[in-house]
């Protein structure tokens, strides 16, 4: 049994299918499949089961795949633990960074970590939080930017900073005057939120539990900032975070309203595997963060 083998099955185990996993291992397929079957014929079982047009795991094949993903990680940590004893911020730092905060925070975090960081690139990932988590925790990630509440006992996290939720309205909306909105308010209109699957709208109808009720008219878009040219071309009112509100994106056309007290918000925070080695890439990164100026935000120490 070798670690290219156990990479063989767990690629065959993410495609679903030995052509794509080939490809993904640099390899041929020929090749990949004579290392499968080997390593099935060692272990004397089946991993897979091979349809004529389908590649599905065998119960104990989904418990050894699962194995062969921790065997993989703990491998790659005996790179990252060797790396300690050099600079640990001079190679590339894998971050993922949910749909809701990577445009607003991104500009700020790049200049502040060149101060604390000067030669640590980021690889940056832009997702929902499932899927960042499920990256997180197969490797493919160093370290993810989520909120909470995130995580369990094989996951480290550190809060960043608290940021609180705002109204927007177009100018002609009958509350493009007001000074604040209730919660409680936002059920007598249509409110556009991001897709199912984003953490956002979730905090957002948690904090306005009316948006729950029978009847309540909510519509989707799939970023913020296409919900945001909505909202401006009349077809309903949104809830923003506040980092999207600030001068540089804000649209002549709409009106920002805060919420009266208690205001909704988030916390954002860093989240990392236990077994990372890199603490000096997160300390860096968190520090940077840190060090952004981001209007409408609350660092936290």
């Amino acid at each position: 049994m070798t670690l290219n083998e156990l990479r063989f099955i767990v690629a065959v185990a993410q495609t679903r299918n030995f052509r794509r996993a080939a490809e993904k291992a640099f390899i041929s397929q020929p090749a990949l499949s004579l290392a499968i079957q080997k390593l099935e014929e060692e272990l004397g079982l089946k991993i897979f089961e091979r349809g004529k047009n389908d590649i599905s795991l065998t119960p104990v094949g989904a418990s050894i795949v699962e194995q062969a993903q921790r065997v993989l990680e703990e491998a790659e940590r005996i790179r990252e633990i060797a790396a300690q004893g050099k600079n640990q911020l001079t190679t590339p730092l894998r971050v993922g960074i949910i749909h809701s905060v990577g445009p607003y925070l991104l500009p700020d975090l790049i200049p502040a970590l060149k101060k604390t960081a000067p030669q640590m690139a980021l690889e940056v990932e832009e997702n929902i939080t499932a899927n960042l988590d499920a990256l997180l925790r197969n490797g493919k990630l160093d370290v993810i930017i989520i909120a909470l509440p995130f995580g369990d006992t094989g996951i480290l996290t550190r809060p960043l900073y608290d940021e609180s939720f705002e109204v927007v309205v177009s100018n002609e909306h009958r509350w493009a005057g007001r000074r604040s909105i209730k919660s409680a308010e936002l059920s007598e209109e249509s409110v556009l939120l991001l897709d199912s699957g984003h953490c956002f709208s979730n905090q957002v109808e948690e904090a306005c539990p009316e948006l729950h009720r029978k009847g309540a008219n909510i519509q989707h878009g799939t970023s913020l900032e296409t919900i945001r040219n909505m909202v401006a071309s009349g077809l309903g009112i949104t809830v923003l975070p506040a980092s999207a509100n600030v001068a540089r994106y804000r649209n002549k056309l709409l009106s920002v309203i805060p919420f009266t007290k208690p205001v909704p918000a988030r916390r954002i925070a860093l989240a990392w595997r236990k077994s990372f080695a890199r603490t000096q890439a997160v300390e860096a990164l968190a520090k940077a963060v840190g060090l952004a100026k981001i209007s409408g935000i609350r660092h936290l120490d």
